[in-house]
């Protein structure tokens, strides 16, 4: 998944370096910048400024942050495509700008299904090329009736990923013992929808229906947090409540309650993916 959509931004990069890049003063876009296709500053139903990203048959969208972090936590509200958005891809993530092959990259990518089917939250992370780590999940309400808060937590020992502040994956920082994470390279965030029906529902055997078109998806009251290791922003300190090195016991009971109610795959654990060995190191420390 990760490659695809590495063609995907390098087959869109002349379209980028041709067009002017849209930067719109006030509000959420002083952070961040729209970069290509039908993506819009919008006022949505609750007359709050939101960016409108939308996928038809003739391109797709997306907007970055106007600055890399390394360390830091990223917030941001949105509203997923409603009814069938089979086919599609909503993501939010942060990439490191280099060589693909040495690339380090943090993931949410949202897979569109068929009406009535609810939506799937894919996580990844990528550290010096090296994927393959995803983990799944289903939500316990509509994604697409209304916005939710979506973070990703990156600091040199964890990386968390949350919904509305729930916490729903952690990957620990286990290199002492040979895993590979992203250390070393600031990130910047990006946020696309995109067309991906060779793979993204139900490995692909439900492709996009374009009658549905235009899909569109919003983000709102996007947040970046930059906690350098050496930085002074208060909200990185120990006892800020979400940069610390521990979990809590709450945010551990969290984390098993998703795990037992909304986890639907885990690379660890797929049987069909190790049948000429075992699983990655970092699967028996987690």
């Amino acid at each position: 998944m990760g490659q695809a959509r590495a063609q995907l931004l390098a087959s869109l990069a002349a379209i980028y370096l041709i067009l002017a890049i849209t930067h719109v003063t006030g509000g959420l876009t002083d952070d961040l910048e729209i970069m290509w296709g039908n993506a819009k500053v919008v006022t949505d139903s609750s007359g709050q400024q939101a960016i409108a990203l939308t996928l038809d048959p003739s391109t797709s969208s997306a907007f970055r942050s106007k600055k890399t972090c390394q360390f830091c936590r990223i917030d941001v509200e949105i509203k997923l495509v409603p009814g069938n958005s089979a086919g599609t891809v909503t993501t939010f993530y942060m990439i490191t700008e280099g060589a693909w092959q040495y690339h380090d990259e943090i993931d949410i990518e949202f897979l569109g299904n068929s009406t009535g089917q609810p939506y799937t939250m894919h996580t990844n992370m990528y550290a010096r090329g090296q994927g393959g780590r995803e983990k799944q999940y289903k939500f316990d309400f509509d994604p697409t009736q209304d916005y939710h808060k979506y973070t990703i937590v990156w600091n040199k020992d964890w990386i968390l990923f949350l919904v509305d502040d729930k916490l729903y994956r952690q990957i620990k920082n286990n290199q002492i013992y040979g895993a590979p994470y992203p250390y070393y390279y600031p990130m910047r965030v990006y946020a696309t929808i995109w067309n991906a029906d060779n793979w993204a529902t139900q490995g692909g055997q439900v492709k996009t229906d374009w009658s549905q078109a235009p899909f569109t998806a919003y983000f709102r009251n996007y947040r970046a947090i930059s906690c350098p290791q050496f930085g002074d922003n208060p909200l990185c300190f120990p006892g800020s409540g979400w940069f610390d090195q521990q979990l809590d016991e709450s945010r551990k009971q969290q984390m098993t309650q998703v795990d037992s109610n909304n986890k639907i795959y885990d690379y660890c654990k797929d049987p069909k993916r190790y049948k000429n060995g075992p699983p990655p190191k970092e699967c028996g420390l987690q």
